[in-house]
């Protein structure tokens, strides 16, 4: 597949999880809550997740952005359910590595859609926007273990 074609795979994933996300909304009793904001672009997340035996067995997000930090955040939160919380913040430091265009480990899991984001590394101030979602989530479940 050429350079382009991949490209616009990649921006037609992107743009279809932020017309459509996935896992919108709030999640209720006993759930963790992280609010977050990248002030230099205004994009605002509140991620719910409930943490069930060590796994995250659920996964909402509400919140106001652009393109990038939605899609990311319609990603994050379907590629973090079922998985525990070792696995989620693993595919997180894997997330963080691909935005920072450096080598990174994607042998244990599947990244799924989360790969049509890999073209943000080339746009530094769109690196904010994409990694907002996740370490919101990252904060909770850190902050949940202690």
């Amino acid at each position: 597949m050429s350079f382009n074609n991949l490209d616009n795979l990649y921006r037609q994933v992107i743009m279809d999880h932020y017309k459509n996300p996935r896992n919108k909304g709030v999640l209720e009793e006993g759930s963790l809550t992280v609010n977050m904001n990248n002030p230099t672009c205004g994009d605002r997340i509140q991620l719910t997740m409930r943490v069930e035996d060590g796994k995250v067995a659920d996964s909402k997000f509400e919140g106001e952005g652009c393109s990038i930090s939605m899609s990311s955040a319609s990603m994050m939160t379907q590629a973090i359910k079922g998985k525990s919380v070792e696995e989620a913040l693993k595919l997180s430091k894997i997330f963080s590595d691909m935005m920072q265009g450096n080598d990174y480990d994607e042998e244990d899991l599947d990244l799924g859609d989360i790969e049509a984001l890999q073209g943000v590394s080339k746009f530094p101030a769109r690196i904010k926007c994409a990694t907002l979602a996740w370490k919101a989530m990252e904060k909770g479940l850190q902050e949940d273990s202690q």
